[in-house]
């Protein structure tokens, strides 16, 4: 699939919506589980919101709007309430990045999957109930998709007739602003990470590389 994304830089995102109006839409729905058996997080795309986009016989639902041409380069979902509820599975998150969205705008989500979103570099940009319907109502009164910009700065989502502010927490905002998910930013901080342990084995050095020392002393007891 190919997908026309509209990125700009790290602090705004300007990008086009699709209206997924679900409440309560869990990650089960997100991602299914047979689609959940590979060993990496490859692959995702095809899994993604399968039951609604496709019917029992594995053909497109024309009716559904990611479905329709004039949606299928859509990167910004506006979705119904508590978003993303349900189990914790990540491949939900993967899998809405691998098929092209970049943010999902709400008025709430699932507590679990919202911090896997964050972490993974999805931005979820959580709005008033009012607002959210503001963007909804906007959107269908449009035959295409709505046209949407997601300022990380100033924390403030805008469409051509309404603008919103969104809740994000300053560390997220931080990893947004600088490009980097969890793992970039628990890097960050590499060097205070190895200060902290070189400190803590001088002071108790019969912890450092305890599992190999451990795993050494069983290899010699077993082959003695």
């Amino acid at each position: 699939m190919t997908r026309d994304h509209h990125r700009t830089d790290h602090r705004v995102l300007s990008g086009h919506a699709a209206v997924l109006a679900t409440p309560n839409l869990d990650t089960d729905q997100i991602m299914p589980k047979q689609f959940l058996r590979g060993i990496d997080k490859s692959g995702l795309a095809p899994g993604l919101l399968y039951d609604l986009r496709f019917d029992g016989t594995g053909q497109p639902r024309p009716d559904f709007l990611l479905n329709q041409p004039a949606f299928a380069g859509v990167d910004v979902l506006i979705a119904g309430s508590n978003y993303g509820c349900g189990s914790s599975r990540e491949h939900a998150v993967w899998g809405m990045q691998q098929y092209g969205f970049q943010a999902v705008v709400a008025s709430s989500f699932g507590e679990i999957f919202y911090s896997n979103a964050l972490n993974n570099r999805l931005l979820l940009a959580m709005v008033a109930e009012d607002d959210v319907q503001a963007f909804m109502a906007e959107a269908a009164a449009q035959p295409g998709p709505l046209a949407l910009t997601i300022d990380v700065q100033q924390r403030l989502v805008r469409s051509a007739g309404h603008s919103a502010g969104f809740v994000l927490s300053d560390r997220h905002q931080r990893m947004f602003l600088q490009g980097l998910d969890v793992i970039g930013a628990s890097l960050s901080h590499a060097d205070q990470i190895q200060a902290f342990a070189e400190r803590h084995w001088a002071a108790q050095p019969w912890v450092k590389d305890v599992a190999r020392h451990t795993r050494e002393r069983l290899s010699a007891a077993a082959g003695g």
